[in-house]
């Protein structure tokens, strides 16, 4: 009986010490439910403090994506704001489906999950909080008006990698 119970503490700090040091890049990672549509008018913002100024870090955007998104592409305007009330826009487009409508991402349900390349390499020159908001842009070909109401993003996230470069 004792035997079986070490068994199971030594199993279980394992694989906690497993998965917890997979993700040893991993700086900030945070995420936001939609109500099952991204409406147009609604960004999602991050808010994180700068972290070491020599240091380059990267920046993903995280998305949860269910069958019920109808689109190939997604267009996405993200703002970040420096402490110095500096803002820069970045206006970005990532491809979520494959030609025949299949969802790209990671997933065995139909919820994939996707993390896109946002920017590389990127240091911190101010310290303080820095903010990130991301806005959906996206429009059907041939309309001028933006889709309001986004159906089948699920969750917005927002992730910040420190690069190593002893890996």
């Amino acid at each position: 009986m004792l035997k079986n119970k070490t068994f199971s503490f030594i199993f279980a700090v394992l694989f906690v010490f497993c998965f917890a040091s997979c993700d040893k890049h991993f700086v900030y990672d945070q995420y936001q439910q939609t109500n099952g549509t991204w409406e147009a008018n609604n960004p999602f913002v991050f808010e994180y403090e700068a972290l070491d100024t020599l240091t380059p870090y990267n920046y993903f955007i995280n998305l949860r994506v269910n069958k019920d998104f109808p689109y190939n592409n997604l267009f996405l305007i993200v703002e970040t704001e420096l402490p110095s009330q500096k803002t820069l826009i970045d206006t970005v487009q990532y491809l979520m489906a494959a030609p025949d409508g299949e969802l790209l991402g990671n997933g065995f349900s139909d919820v994939k999950e996707s993390k896109l390349w946002f920017k590389e390499q990127v240091p911190f020159t101010e310290k303080g909080l820095h903010k990130i908001k991301i806005s959906q842009a996206v429009r059907e070909l041939g309309k001028v008006n933006g889709v309001q109401e986004l159906k089948g993003i699920t969750e917005v996230g927002f992730r910040i990698e420190k690069i190593d470069n002893n890996d």
